[in-house]
């Protein structure tokens, strides 16, 4: 059964989401208080919306008690942030993202309850910065505060190595998850397998012990 998104605030960030859900055949309905914003994504959501005015009526009128996760955009409007989000919570949508503009906002969100605060600016840095720290290291992804997934490449150092020979679960404490070598992309990964040179090691675990294995491992 497919699932049904919302994006509330169709900026720079919103309007993004609105047109990659359309790129990957998802429906989703568009929704802001801006005309000019709503006209500019009309033709990649399913349903582009203006509301004038947030409240529980206007949220039932849209249906959205038939959305499965809804993702509140509003930039700076902490205000409308905050409010669309209690609403969509009441209403009963299963889940609920939103961006924060700044930590204050983040914590906010968290405290009526947001299942998601999404940190666009920091969370490119932190990825930006990953990726200059190091050369093997080409995607960085936070999870949580202490958790991240990470794309390694593999080194001369571990070339033609074993994954069971590596030992990366008991040396560093972070676990390989995934391989990638040119298009192929291998999920169950057999003990055996050997690593080459080059390979894209998809690494999951605590912050620091991916950082250990980035450094020392591979």
């Amino acid at each position: 059964m497919k699932k049904s998104f919302a994006v509330f605030g169709l900026g720079r960030f919103g309007g993004t989401l609105v047109k990659e859900f359309a790129e990957l055949g998802i429906e989703v309905l568009a929704v802001d208080i801006d005309e000019a914003k709503v006209s500019r994504y009309s033709e990649f959501a399913t349903y582009a919306v203006v509301v004038n005015e947030l409240d529980e009526s206007s949220l039932k009128k849209l249906g959205i008690r038939n959305i499965d996760h809804a993702i509140v955009s509003f930039g700076e409007d902490m205000k409308s942030s905050v409010l669309t989000c209690l609403l969509l919570k009441e209403v009963g949508v299963p889940q609920v993202w939103a961006k924060a503009h700044d930590d204050y906002h983040a914590k906010v969100l968290e405290k009526i309850g947001v299942d998601r605060v999404i940190h666009p600016e920091r969370d490119m840095a932190i990825r930006v910065a990953h990726y200059i720290a190091s050369h093997k290291i080409i995607d960085y992804i936070e999870l949580s505060k202490e958790f991240s997934i990470a794309e390694v490449v593999a080194t001369e150092k571990i070339h033609n190595k074993t994954l069971i020979e590596l030992d990366i679960r008991s040396r560093f404490g972070c676990n390989i998850v995934a391989i990638q070598r040119g298009n192929e992309i291998v999920v169950s990964l057999d003990p055996d397998k050997k690593i080459l040179k080059g390979d894209v090691l998809v690494v999951i675990g605590r912050n620091e012990d991916i950082n250990r294995f980035d450094q020392k491992g591979v």
